[in-house]
């Protein structure tokens, strides 16, 4: 089952961009956490935890778009590098602020810079393999892995930051979030060589492609709604098991729950699907909906946990369709930019889920607030199913479907070189089969 993931980490410098890429991406996972676990062991104040944590996360999903679109047009090294000595900067800040009291909004101003400067990671690390891979049978597994990888940062950065924050000091949360991302960030930005390569500014090439916003909008929605069911399912189990008096197997209860979509994205990754990319999303969407719906009659933190894990098997699946969508509907001139929008729709609808759910616990208990990831997941699965097919002949034939091509030797090759719009006169701006 893990042959096709030793064959696309043969690629040369996919194995360094993909640790890079899981150390840079330690802070998603990582970084409101720590500073609720900072801010209410110094100050005992959750609201202002709260507040500054929500600083963090409204720039960082305004912030990811644009910054997507300028490691399109200036490429990636130029953007993570200010990018990630910024979001050290706003921490420190932070950090600072916090522990010597000073005023509000000076906290929440230092973690809105955090948020506006941090970089879409995930992007930039997908991107490096659809340069390197094209459309070929091998980029779908690659995204499945990148699928692996941001479950394992769910998985061990909550846990890392809890345990450092309650069991040594506070401030160390803070300090690994800042570690990972500027180890992370500036080892990938090393990487040239591999880089995606810069498309430059619209003056110089007359003009951005179009993004083909007809579609990408609907993937949008449907990423808020996803989002809104994480959020709020994270918030309701912590809840649940509080009820039922083991707050302490809420973590455990989480980490089952990505534990399952860590699975579901390694079998996803290894088998060559026959149907399209947008079936699987809308089978996946669809999928999630339906085991969401037992949630709300759930009795018991055993049950819990098994419905969790089977839960969490479509979660990978549906992903990796979503960003292999992304990939062949949105010009590779503005690859990075697409997927960047996916991503952030999944932060936008993280919040008011939380919102949302936490006053359905307040009013009616736990059971209860788990009515809205049965919601988000219904109306993901409807803006799935209203998800326009590309008119062209792409959807037709989908990128898994492609013959295998030769082995990359390297991201100057001729067949990428032929890949790459540049010299496809019949698609300009987006990836097309190499001519014979």
């Amino acid at each position: 089952m893990l042959s096709p993931y030793r064959v696309v980490l043969a690629t040369p410098g996919a194995r360094q961009w993909s640790v890079a890429g899981f150390v840079a991406r330690m802070p998603i996972s990582m970084v409101t956490l720590a500073i609720v676990l900072l801010i209410s062991g110094r100050s005992g104040s959750y609201a202002l935890a709260g507040t500054v944590s929500a600083a963090y996360m409204v720039t960082a999903a305004a912030s990811g778009p644009v910054l997507g679109r300028l490691i399109d047009v200036w490429g990636q090294a130029r953007v993570l590098v200010p990018g990630i000595t910024g979001f050290g900067f706003g921490l420190v800040g932070v950090l600072i602020a916090v522990e010597r009291s000073w005023p509000t909004p000076a906290p929440h101003l230092f973690a809105a810079l955090a948020g506006l400067c941090y970089p879409p990671i995930g992007a930039c690390v997908r991107a490096r393999w659809a340069t390197a891979l094209g459309e070929s049978a091998a980029l779908h597994t690659a995204y499945s892995l990148e699928a692996v990888i941001d479950e394992a940062v769910f998985i061990a950065g909550p846990v890392t930051v809890t345990l450092l924050a309650t069991s040594v000091n506070e401030t160390l949360g803070i300090v690994v979030v800042i570690g990972s991302a500027l180890l992370g960030g500036a080892w990938l930005a090393s990487m040239r060589s591999t880089e995606p390569p810069a498309r430059g500014s619209s003056r110089d090439t007359g003009g951005r492609e179009p993004m083909g916003w007809s579609f990408l909008v609907m993937l949008v929605v449907a990423s808020v709604c996803l989002g809104t069911l994480f959020g709020s399912t994270e918030v309701v189990t912590v809840a649940f098991a509080q009820e039922h008096g083991h707050r302490a197997l809420s973590g455990p209860l989480l980490a089952i729950w990505a534990a399952g979509s860590l699975i579901a994205g390694l079998i996803t990754g290894s088998v060559q699907w026959r149907s399209s990319a947008l079936r699987r999303y809308r089978v996946g969407a669809l999928a999630m909906a339906c085991v969401m719906l037992p949630l709300p009659f759930v009795g018991s933190i055993a049950l819990l946990a098994v419905v969790l894990f089977f839960a969490g098997f479509a979660i990978s699946p549906t992903l990796v369709a979503v960003v292999s969508l992304v990939q062949s509907h949105v010009p590779a001139s503005r690859l990075t930019e697409g997927i960047t929008w996916v991503m952030t729709g999944i932060g936008l609808g993280i919040a008011p889920g939380a919102a949302v759910a936490g006053v359905l616990i307040d009013e009616y208990g736990a059971s209860a607030g788990y009515v809205v990831p049965v919601v988000g997941g219904i109306l993901a699965a409807i803006a799935a199913a209203l998800t326009p097919s590309r008119p062209s002949g792409r959807e037709t034939q989908p990128p898994d479907l492609d013959p295998p091509r030769p082995a990359v030797t390297g991201p100057q090759t001729s067949w990428q070189r032929n890949r790459h719009p540049t010299h496809c006169a019949q698609r300009p701006g987006i990836l097309c089969p190499a001519s014979s």
